[in-house]
């Protein structure tokens, strides 16, 4: 059996508890604007989880990706709920919400948006693509062709888009979501290391267990649909979220934490490619929203713990066929906690 631990967000179970302890939370003495903002943290919580039954993690590690900055990768086998969590987010924000269904005819300008020539004033007008937008949801990311992923390679990253030479800014905030099916890989290409290496975190649902499913049975006529939720918080409570999730601290102790564990997947013997700087930066960003959604205005080490396999596995490359996730665990018990 693993460990158990209860947060302010839900119930998880963690399979390996030499990994994983209980997260300690320090509930602060905070001003009513931060009690305003954790009261719509819970609020956006209670509203995923009306359509996502059971998955309190995964509601947990979508949130740290959006507060933290960064976007979130889905991998899973079909029908476990990705593109449903994925909506339901998207409901619950007061914002723009596209949806990308990936195929391999689908082209880039498709993504970006493109040129188009207007007869009546003579000249060419941009038409947005769907990454104009505050939440894009990319459904099976990896059924579009290398060309078409690319065009996502900017607007990750830089969260702007380049037609014809003029940069435009897409909203903000802005946050992909995406998802993928790892068994399946007729008509699907593989997503290049650029790609996975912009993904903040990456994580899976899973099966629910016997009760979950159950559950879902019985919801079934009477449960909310993902067309029933409401907006539960604004684009600019957002932003001020991610502002107070950067102002959480981290000790220099635990920085060199962060460094060793990354520094170790460059020199490993069982990876080709190890961890980028980019990486370095998603895991303390990371680190510092699950803190902030702990109610802890300081990070620990068993945040980057239990964050490690999410945000650095997608971005290894081992050798031999060996497992990204048993390596990383391996790492995990080498480098000393401070």
């Amino acid at each position: 059996m693993g460990t158990m631990y209860l947060g302010k967000l839900g119930i998880g179970h963690c399979e390996n508890s030499s990994l994983i302890r209980p997260f300690p939370r320090s509930p602060l003495s905070i001003p009513h604007s931060l009690q305003r903002m954790r009261e719509k943290i819970d609020a956006l919580t209670q509203n995923l989880a009306l359509t996502i039954v059971g998955k309190a993690e995964a509601i947990r590690l979508v949130l740290v990706a959006l507060l933290g900055g960064g976007h979130a990768l889905l991998e899973d086998v079909p029908g476990v709920g990705k593109t449903l969590l994925a909506k339901s987010l998207a409901r619950s924000l007061d914002g723009k919400f596209q949806r990308l269904q990936c195929t391999p005819d689908l082209l880039p300008t498709d993504i970006t948006g493109t040129n188009i020539w207007n007869p009546k004033s003579g000249e060419f007008t941009f038409l947005p693509g769907p990454v104009f937008t505050n939440v894009l949801l990319a459904d099976e990311i990896n059924r579009a062709t290398p060309r078409t992923q690319s065009a996502l390679l900017e607007v990750m990253e830089e969260h702007q888009v380049t037609v014809d030479g003029v940069s435009r800014a897409v909203p903000q905030p802005f946050f992909v979501i995406a998802t993928q099916n790892p068994i399946e890989y007729q008509g699907t290409f593989p997503l290049p290391e650029a790609q996975m290496d912009r993904f903040m975190l990456s994580l899976s649902l899973g099966y629910p267990s016997e009760a979950e499913e159950l559950l879902m049975l019985q919801n079934l006529q009477n449960g909310i649909k993902v067309a029933d939720l409401q907006p539960c918080i604004t684009l600019e409570e957002v932003q001020k979220l991610r502002y107070l999730c950067s102002q959480v601290k981290v000790a220099t102790s635990l920085q060199q934490y962060i460094l060793e564990l990354v520094r170790a997947t460059r020199q490993d013997e069982e990876i080709a490619l190890g961890v980028s700087p980019r990486g370095t930066l998603a895991l303390q960003r990371a680190a510092q929203a699950l803190a902030f959604l702990l109610e802890r205005d300081y990070a620990i080490p068993d945040d980057v713990k239990f964050l490690v396999p999410h945000v650095l596995c997608h971005r290894l490359i081992p050798r031999g066929g060996r497992n990204a996730r048993t390596v990383v665990e391996r790492l995990l018990r080498s480098v000393s906690i401070p």
